[in-house]
């Protein structure tokens, strides 16, 4: 299992549902987990590694001791303030780079767990509601350069071929 790079056209497509029930999906989980903690991110979407089934896996918890991956089948947003606010993003699927991104300040989403249990996750103005939204972004084939506007996303292009060219891989952080 690899990180799909950028501009692959699997991150560009809407993903499927999964089906919660499939005995496969476990498997998956936990090889996207080990490849998450192995290029220091803090969240991976299933089609990131060419699979598009709507499932991610998030770790928001970066200064933990314990790893404590959380697994979300079929993820939803159920609730957002009307309140935006602008951060820096990276992507495992964008290697090198990082840009200002503008997100909801708040929001709730609402999936499947691994044992078929229902997750509700609030994210305030923080690493976790930022993740949930842009993981959230890549099961409907919308990466960090759609949030751009046209000017902003010009120059994140050639900053990202750029970075590519210095040989930027998964988990290499740029400025923004």
């Amino acid at each position: 299992m690899d990180i799909v790079l950028s501009p692959d056209p699997r991150l560009r497509t809407v993903c499927e549902p999964v089906d919660p029930n499939d005995k496969s999906i476990k498997r998956i989980a936990k090889q996207m987990a080990k490849l998450m903690y192995k290029n220091n991110g803090c969240g991976l979407a299933a089609p990131q590694v060419g699979i598009l089934k709507r499932f991610v896996v998030i770790d928001c918890d970066v200064d933990a001791e314990e790893r404590s991956p959380i697994f979300l089948i079929n993820p939803e947003i159920v609730d957002c303030d009307d309140t935006k606010v602008m951060g820096d993003e990276g992507c495992l699927s964008v290697p090198g780079v990082a840009f200002p991104i503008e997100r909801f300040a708040t929001v709730t989403v609402r999936a499947t767990g691994l044992e078929g249990e229902e997750i509700v996750l609030t994210g305030g103005n923080d690493l976790l509601g930022r993740c949930l939204q842009h993981e959230l972004d890549h099961l409907d084939g919308v990466t960090m350069f759609e949030r751009l506007d046209p000017f902003a996303r010009i120059d994140a292009l050639r900053d990202y071929q750029e970075a590519l060219a210095r040989g930027a891989k998964p988990g290499d952080v740029g400025g923004a």
